[in-house]
């Protein structure tokens, strides 16, 4: 399974592509919708999203509920299109006058410009805004439909907002996601709720912009998925890059992460015990379910962090691209915070990675092979 999306912040609509998905597998449209509406909550979040009714039309590949084998192709409308008719428009006279020359610090703004030789730093930004991932939500939708019925499920959850964290958690994947769901932080921790909102309020006012922390989980794996024989097929080097593909990105870390490297190996690796029902397992998950470049059977735990946006009310200097003048970064409509919503799309990208692995090692024609395949599987490793 593969998926490639198309489209710009403020064009008509965004639009989802996935590839080698297997025949069969069970979709509910509102599932999708549901993930949308999640990716565009959370406090913090600018005017955009007061615009936007994230909902997927499905194009393709998809019959009477349930996938055909064929590319599945997901669109998300742009209501804010309607605003930017004339300045995002396919043919037609360009309106000098709504160039962006002023690339902002942090942005792909003046790299994108100095890249194409854009005169308009519009051409890179609409398509390098966050906004492109309300469609690979769309497609993390497909992708978790698949992982479902081998029992997988996905969560996430915000552990800091700036410098405002919750109590470090033993075990990420064990966390309540009733309570992370009942916040508009996506944290479980109620004080620390509050205080992160608190925060949130006083970047607003100064002009400022906040990133944090979050944790992705994905419970009921099988083992061995991924490879340790090749370096672009570990599927730790898959979730790194899949992680860190989305936009604002700065560090991943799997299991206990930089902290394991401060600690002795004997209180970082994962003690190995065996019981008839169950198997072989792990008496702790140190290792965040990953070793050796594949799955061990433990719940995957990935942190990532995420800077801050770098659209700011009271921006940064820079440099106009066409005078070569000092003057300030340009200002775009924006978030103070989207941590919450980075999640969401984190999910969405480790269902994708995951439902990637499965069909690479249990055959991608056929849901149905697929599940006799798995319990075969399952049944070799507990005879």
């Amino acid at each position: 399974m593969r998926y490639v999306t198309s489209g710009e912040s403020h064009g008509r609509a965004l639009t989802a592509i996935l590839t080698g998905v297997p025949a069969g597998v069970p979709i509910d449209a509102a599932a999708i919708d549901a993930d949308l509406a999640r990716r565009q909550s959370g406090y913090g979040r600018g005017g955009r999203m007061r615009i936007e009714k994230d909902r997927a039309l499905i194009l393709s590949g998809i019959r009477f509920g349930r996938t055909i084998g064929s590319p599945v192709t997901l669109t998300v409308a742009n209501r804010d299109w309607d605003n930017w008719t004339d300045v995002m428009a396919a043919e037609g006279e360009e309106v000098v006058s709504a160039r962006v020359t002023a690339p902002r610090p942090g942005h792909a703004d003046l790299a994108g410009a100095q890249k194409t030789g854009a005169l308009d730093c519009r051409d890179i930004l609409e398509r390098a805004s966050a906004r492109e991932t309300a469609a690979r939500v769309a497609a993390g939708g497909v992708a978790r439909a698949l992982l479902r019925q081998f029992g997988v499920s996905i969560g996430s959850f915000v552990h800091s907002i700036g410098a405002e964290e919750m109590e470090p958690v033993v075990d990420p994947s064990a966390v309540d996601m009733g309570l992370v769901e009942e916040s508009d932080v996506r944290c479980p921790d109620t004080e620390a709720s509050a205080r992160m909102r608190a925060a949130i309020d006083a970047a607003r006012g100064q002009g400022e912009s906040l990133g944090g922390t979050f944790y992705v989980t994905a419970s009921g794996i099988v083992p061995g998925l991924g490879t340790y024989a090749e370096a672009e097929r570990r599927l730790d080097t898959r979730i790194a890059a899949a992680m860190m593909s989305i936009p604002a990105m700065k560090g991943v870390e799997i299991g206990d992460g930089f902290a394991a490297a401060a600690r002795p190996g004997s209180t970082v690796h994962d003690e190995i015990v065996y019981d008839g029902p169950r198997g072989f397992y792990r008496r702790s998950n140190h290792a965040g379910g990953l070793e050796g470049g594949m799955t061990n059977g433990e719940p995957v735990v990935v942190r990532v962090a995420m800077k801050p946006i770098p659209t700011l009310m009271r921006p940064l200097a820079s440099v106009d691209i066409a005078t070569h003048e000092p003057i300030d970064a340009s200002t775009e409509r924006s978030d103070v915070c989207a941590v919450p919503a980075a999640a969401v799309v984190g999910e969405a990208e480790l269902a994708l990675v995951l439902a990637r692995a499965y069909a690479e090692k249990f055959g991608g024609d056929c849901l149905e092979d697929m599940l006799a395949a798995v319990r075969a599987y399952e049944a070799r490793l507990v005879p």
